[in-house]
């Protein structure tokens, strides 16, 4: 590859890398390192109140900590609002934005009928404020999903994932018209994420497999503000005991990176990569090398 590559990794700063995240953090490194291109990091620091006081500052300590160095000083996404609201303003003037008036609870009436529907499913948004507020205060804004077709009419999103292979959905039926700006303000991170990737020249996106389900989204959005889609490659993911996704809400613990070779180690087996190397950095060229041999770019 060329250094046309540009890959980054994205943590919101809600706390301390834990053992999951050092694993997306250690893929994205390893797909720019070996394919010779940049790579970026980018605080998601957009949702204020989620935010932990300093953990900006540990996240990139754990990342230099672990050899994961940024070719770039880290962007802020909290510094970058006037990039949304000037994609916003774009979609508005295109018809393909516009404003809510619905709360959570509205949209659970309004889909309360559905038969089939799981406990936990994403809410499917009807439509119900495209023609206008009618009377409602302003809460959000959404995305017309019906009319942004990166296809023919009719036709799903497709992509295909280097790691999970074809992939396929229409959005506009599984999730509806979803959310670019929130009822308190905060930018949606759909929205913000496809600008900043557009903005900074993002080629990859190497990330956990439990953000796969956004990518339709995140196409639909780069196709109505006519901006590149990247190639895409999710990971596997460290489960907590219970089998979930470990998180921060499933008691997952900050690293200990006394000894941040055994970290690496660990987090490289989840990706099935050999344990080579007796220094940070044997094993990381030896990640690289192993990485570029499974992990091709066509």
């Amino acid at each position: 590859m060329t250094s046309a590559y540009v890959g980054r990794f994205a943590p919101s700063p809600t706390g301390l890398l834990h053992a999951g995240s050092l694993v997306a953090a250690l893929a994205s490194w390893l797909d720019a390192r070996a394919n010779h291109g940049r790579w970026l990091v980018r605080i998601e620091d957009i949702d204020g109140p989620r935010n932990v006081a300093g953990a900006a500052e540990g996240i990139l300590e754990q990342l230099a900590a672990c050899g994961l160095v940024a070719d770039e000083s880290p962007l802020r996404q909290s510094a970058r609002t006037a990039l949304y609201e000037a994609a916003l303003a774009r979609l508005q003037a295109s018809g393909l934005a516009y404003a809510c008036g619905c709360s959570r609870r509205d949209l659970e009436l309004a889909v309360a009928p559905e038969a089939g529907r799981a406990r936990h499913a994403e809410l499917v948004y009807p439509g119900t404020c495209r023609g206008g507020l009618n009377g409602k205060a302003e809460r959000s804004f959404r995305l017309r999903t019906d009319l942004v077709r990166p296809g023919a009419p009719g036709d799903p999103v497709v992509w295909t994932d280097r790691r999970l292979g074809p992939r396929s959905e229409d959005v506009a039926t599984s999730v509806g018209d979803f959310v670019l700006r929130r009822a308190d303000g905060v930018w949606a991170y759909q929205l913000a994420v496809v600008v900043d990737d557009a903005d900074q020249g993002v080629s990859d996106i190497v990330r956990g497999e439990d953000l796969a389900g956004n990518t339709a989204r995140q196409i639909l959005l780069q196709h109505a503000l006519r901006l590149p889609t990247p190639r895409y490659l999710h990971t596997p993911l460290v489960l907590a005991a219970s089998g979930e996704k470990l998180s921060k809400q499933t008691g997952a613990r900050p690293l200990e990176l006394s000894r941040p070779l055994d970290a690496l180690r660990a987090a490289g087996g989840v990706l099935g990569l050999p344990a080579e190397g007796t220094t940070l950095a044997e094993w990381l060229a030896a990640g690289v090398a192993a990485w570029r041999e499974r992990w091709p770019l066509a």
